[in-house]
């Protein structure tokens, strides 16, 4: 039986301020300082400890993803991918539920994060999944999976996350996430052909209301040219950002920097849609977007200090290696516990709370880390969109105005799919390292 010693006690203490609704970042920061009080350490260990948490290179990543994210949407780079798409694929069956999950899949390689995509792409593409019979819970429910993708597909804010905690190659990382995030969209476009369809809505089809197309009277061949001329340097974004990082012209934490000074170029002397106050707009976000996240890092530090100085990494292993010698029951288990704390927080929260203890785990049982990486994502993607709480239904249910519980309704047969997808990747460790060793 598990001593309630100050780690077990910090959990506690955790969850409860959790459940009282206070801020993430502060409810690790004050349950780890009572723990440290516990143990009989003096606060002044709080400032090395913190300054240690965040003065990574690697972090420097997350701040530049995020305002390349932003700079995207804002100098209309997103709009004119979304128009390529619709061009390309809308008159395919499935018509905009294709392009949405095309969409979705695309700007997760600018994004890196879930909640953002759905608010970012969230209003156009289910506009155009109305207008093309879909009903508007199914379309909520599309967007807020391909947006979960978001943390699964490169590059992938919780991948850089994973690969400063687990101290793994995040360049491997990234590629060995591409095969595993294009199946999972694969298994989005399986589902679907179940969706009831009334009759496309009269009028102007798809996004022309709310996007209106400068080529719409053009021949189909004239069209698709003119768009994807249009969209072309937008559509190079995640070539130029993997190619650049896998060629070894620059590392991960680099191509974050690059992806911002590209955007800012295309926006600025390609589109020349870059104004002082769009980009003041941009910058304002991504600062706000960024200082969560660093301070969930930030206060993280002194949570897993916690959990390192009082063993409580030993104990739950333990816990976990005693549940079962066959190591499929051993990653069920930990896919069960990823599944529901993603309901309740984000995924860099969660990281930093399981990895310390899962990853020893994963260790002893002899698992690739790149793969574990892999399956992790996946699982914190699927807890996003889970019924009833997942954070990617509230922002979706914002944007459409619809009930929660419609929205749930919706994200309930890509819960389904994204399940399998989850299972097979689990079953299949090749196809995480498929490009991995191709490309070594």
């Amino acid at each position: 039986m598990l001593d309630l010693g100050a780690g077990t006690q910090m959990l506690i203490v955790f969850f409860v301020l959790l459940a009282l609704r206070l801020p993430v970042a502060f409810a690790l920061g004050l349950s780890a300082l009572y723990a440290m009080w516990t143990l009989g350490f003096g606060l002044d260990l709080v400032g090395d400890l913190i300054a240690t948490g965040i003065t990574k290179f690697s972090l420097l990543a997350i701040p530049f993803f995020i305002l390349a994210g932003a700079l995207m949407g804002s100098l209309g780079i997103a709009e004119r991918m979304i128009r390529f798409f619709r061009v390309l694929i809308g008159s395919l069956p499935g018509g905009m539920g294709v392009v949405g999950t095309v969409v979705c899949l695309f700007w997760g390689a600018v994004s890196g994060s879930g909640p953002a995509s759905v608010a970012a792409i969230g209003p156009l593409i289910i506009k155009g999944m109305e207008d093309d019979g879909y009903s508007r819970s199914f379309a909520a429910g599309l967007v807020c999976t391909g947006a979960a993708l978001s943390i699964v597909i490169p590059p992938s804010i919780g991948l850089v996350i994973y690969g400063v905690i687990a101290e793994t190659s995040i360049s491997q990382l990234f590629i060995a996430a591409i095969v595993p995030g294009l199946f999972m969209g694969i298994l989005m476009l399986a589902t679907l052909p179940f969706a009831r369809r009334a009759k496309a809505a009269a009028g102007a089809p798809h996004l022309d209301r709310l996007m209106p197309s400068p080529h719409a009277d053009l021949p189909y061949g004239r069209r698709l040219w003119r768009s994807f001329l249009e969209s072309f340097w937008g559509l190079m974004t995640p070539v130029v950002i993997l190619g650049g990082i896998y060629s070894g012209a620059f590392t991960p934490t680099e191509a974050a920097l690059v992806a911002t000074v590209y955007a800012l170029v295309i926006g600025g002397l390609v589109y020349r849609t870059l104004s002082l106050r769009g980009l003041y707009e941009s910058l304002t976000d991504a600062a706000a977007s960024s200082a969560v996240v660093m301070l969930v890092v930030a206060y993280a530090s002194l949570f897993g200090w916690v959990v390192t100085v009082d063993d409580l990494i030993g104990q739950y292993s333990s816990v976990l290696l005693g549940i079962s010698d066959n190591r499929w029951v051993v990653l069920l288990v930990i896919m069960m516990v990823l599944l529901i704390a993603g309901m309740f927080m984000d995924a860099i929260t969660i990281m930093f709370i399981c990895l310390p203890i899962f990853l020893p785990v994963s260790r002893e049982l002899g698992w690739d880390p790149v793969w574990f990486g892999i399956v992790v994502m996946i699982n914190l993607a699927i807890g996003l969109f889970t019924p009833p709480v997942g954070i990617n239904l509230y922002v979706a249910a914002n944007v459409t105005r619809l009930p929660l519980e419609r929205v749930a309704q919706g994200a309930v047969p890509f819960l389904i799919t994204a399940l399998v997808g989850l299972a097979i990747v689990s079953a299949f460790p090749g196809m995480s390292a498929f490009l991995v060793n191709m490309l070594e």
